[in-house]
C-alpha cells in the first residue's frame, strides 16, 4: 500500500494551517495527521470519489450564469478538512457578535434618524451614491430593529494567521446548505475522528433558523415561506434544502398574492395568509411596483404589505448598504460610533478611490493590489494585480477614471493555505472561511462554517463561480 507522502509539502511563504514551517503538525491537527498517515493515497482517492458520488445523489449542485453550456456542476468538496481550535474560534463568535450588533445598529440609524451622518462619521455622498441605498425603506422599523438576520461573513487569515474580514454579505447570503451536507458526507467519512475530536455540531442550524423566522411573526404558529427565483437560481438546490429542512413552504413570486395588505400564499384550498418571508431574491425584483417595473420574480403589493407590519421580510430590503465596499472601510468607525468598542475583527486595508489620496496610490499601483468593484460579487469585477496583465491593469484604470466611487483597492495578501487532496496528491490551497450569523431576539453564531478553497494552483480566488471547491469546517471543543 502506497502510503501518503508529506515531505514535500511546501509550507514556506504561507501560513499553513496544518503545518508549521518546518512541517511539524500543529497540535488541533495531530489526530487527524495520525490518521492520514496510516492511509494509503488509494484509500484516500477512493473515498474522495465516494465523495463526489454522494454530492451528486443529494443533488448538491449548481449553475455558473456565466457558463453559456448551461450545465450543473457539484460544488467540489476535498475530502480533508479544515480544522479550528476552540480558542480561535471563540476570537471570531466575539468579533462577528460586535460587528453583526454594530451593522443592524447602523442600517436602522441610516434609514431613519441618520445620525451617523449628521455627526459626519461617514461621508453622506458615500451613502447617497452606493446602488444597494434604497430611499424606499426611509422610516422603516423592521421587527425588533434587525435588518440583516441571517448574514455570511467572509473572513481570511494572512500570512501571521490572524483573523481579518474580507467582506459582509448582509443581503441574501449563499452556501450554508454546503455547509450542513458536507458535515454529513465527512461524518460518514472519518466517523471515529468526530468523537474524538470532539467537533461542535452544526446539525441544528435548520432548527435555529425556523426558530429565528418564527421569532419575527406576530401569528404563531408562523405560516413561513422561502422565496426563490425558480430552478434556473444558482442556488435553488440550497433554496429547496433550507424549506424542506424548516418544514416551510418553497415559493416563487407568482405563487404569492397580496390581498387587504396581506400576503396570501394560493393553494389548491384557496389563499393561505403567510406570516414570514424568507426571500432569496435581490431588493430589485422583489415587488414590481416599486423596484423594477419588469420583474417577473416577484410580487406586486409585497413591499407595501411589508411596510404596514403585515409581513415580515428576512433579511429586510435595504440591507445591501452595509455590503458596499466602500462603506467596508469604515466599518471600524462604525463599531467604534455605536458599540464605543475597538474592532475584535480587523478589516483588510482599503483604499477608496473616491478620495483623491488613495485614488492616486492605487493608480499608481495597480500592478501590487487587488482591485475590486464596490457593487459586485461572486469573483467578478475584481483585478488581482500581482497575476494581471498590463493589459487588463491599463484597463481597470480606465475604469477607476471613469467611476472612483465604484472601486476600491486592498493589499495582495496571501490567503492562508490547507492541505487538500489534489490530482499530484496532497497540496496547499488558499481558503477563506464563511461562518453563518442568525439574528432574531438573539444573536446566534453558528460553531462552523462553509470554507472555500481555491483548487487551482496559485490561485487566490475561491468563489464557486470562478473554479473553487469546500471543505468541512470543524471547530474543536476543547473545553
Amino acid at each position: 500500500m502506497a502510503k501518503i507522502d508529506l515531505s514535500r509539502y511546501e509550507t514556506q511563504g504561507f501560513f499553513d494551517e496544518m503545518f508549521d514551517n518546518d512541517l511539524k503538525v500543529k497540535p488541533h491537527y495531530s489526530l487527524f495527521h495520525k490518521r492520514l498517515s496510516k492511509m494509503g493515497s488509494k484509500k484516500l482517492n477512493v473515498l474522495q470519489h465516494s465523495t463526489d458520488r454522494a454530492q451528486l445523489s443529494l443533488g448538491m449542485t449548481f449553475n455558473v450564469y456565466s457558463d453559456n453550456q448551461g450545465i450543473e456542476r457539484i460544488l467540489h468538496l476535498d475530502i480533508i478538512p479544515r480544522i479550528i481550535n476552540g480558542k480561535d474560534w471563540d476570537v471570531i463568535d466575539r468579533g462577528l457578535k460586535q460587528r453583526i450588533v454594530a451593522l443592524n445598529l447602523f442600517l436602522d440609524d441610516l434609514y431613519n434618524d441618520q445620525k451617523i451622518l449628521k455627526d459626519k462619521i461617514i461621508p453622506k455622498e458615500l451613502i447617497l451614491s452606493s446602488s444597494t441605498y434604497l430611499k424606499e425603506c426611509i422610516g422603516l422599523k423592521p421587527p425588533g430593529a434587525v435588518w440583516s438576520h441571517i448574514t455570511g461573513t467572509d473572513i481570511i487569515r494572512g500570512g501571521n494567521g490572524e483573523f481579518l474580514v474580507l467582506e459582509d454579505n448582509l443581503r441574501v447570503p449563499s452556501g450554508v446548505s454546503y455547509m450542513l451536507e458536507n458535515r454529513e458526507i465527512l461524518k460518514r467519512t472519518f466517523p471515529e475522528l468526530f468523537e474524538k475530536l470532539n467537533v461542535r455540531p452544526v446539525y441544528d442550524y435548520t432548527h435555529s433558523l425556523r426558530d429565528m423566522l418564527e421569532s419575527m411573526s406576530r401569528r404563531s404558529p408562523a405560516k413561513i415561506a422561502v422565496l426563490t427565483p425558480g430552478i434556473y437560481n444558482s442556488a435553488y438546490f440550497e433554496h429547496a434544502y433550507l424549506a424542506q429542512q424548516m418544514g416551510a413552504e418553497l415559493v416563487e413570486g407568482r405563487d404569492l398574492v397580496v390581498r387587504d395588505g396581506f400576503v396570501h400564499m394560493i393553494t389548491t384550498n384557496g389563499l393561505e395568509q403567510v406570516d414570514v418571508i424568507y426571500r432569496r431574491v435581490d431588493d430589485d425584483f422583489i415587488d414590481p411596483l416599486v423596484f423594477r417595473k419588469d420583474s417577473v420574480l416577484g410580487t406586486p403589493g409585497l413591499f407595501e404589505a411589508y411596510k404596514k407590519g403585515n409581513v415580515v421580510l428576512v433579511n429586510a430590503p435595504g440591507t445591501g448598504v452595509a455590503d458596499d465596499k466602500a462603506v467596508y472601510a469604515y466599518v471600524p468607525r462604525i463599531i467604534k460610533y455605536y458599540l464605543g468598542e475597538d474592532m475584535i475583527l480587523p478589516n483588510v486595508q482599503t483604499y477608496i478611490c473616491d478620495e483623491e489620496q488613495d485614488l492616486k496610490y492605487v493608480l499608481e499601483n495597480i500592478d501590487k493590489l487587488v482591485v475590486k468593484q464596490t457593487d459586485a460579487s461572486g469573483g467578478y469585477g475584481m483585478l488581482i494585480g500581482p497575476k494581471s496583465t498590463k493589459s487588463e491593469q491599463k484597463e481597470f484604470i480606465e475604469k477607476i477614471k471613469k467611476n472612483p466611487r465604484n472601486y476600491i483597492a486592498q493589499p495582495t495578501i496571501n490567503l492562508s493555505r490547507v492541505p487538500t487532496l489534489t490530482d499530484q496528491g496532497i497540496e496547499g490551497r488558499h481558503v477563506d472561511l464563511r461562518p453563518y450569523v442568525l439574528y432574531g431576539k438573539e444573536l446566534k453564531i453558528i460553531p462552523g462554517a462553509l470554507t472555500r478553497v481555491a483548487m487551482k494552483k496559485g490561485s487566490l480566488v475561491v468563489n464557486s463561480s470562478q473554479g473553487g471547491g469546500s471543505k468541512d469546517t470543524w471547530v474543536l471543543d476543547e473545553n
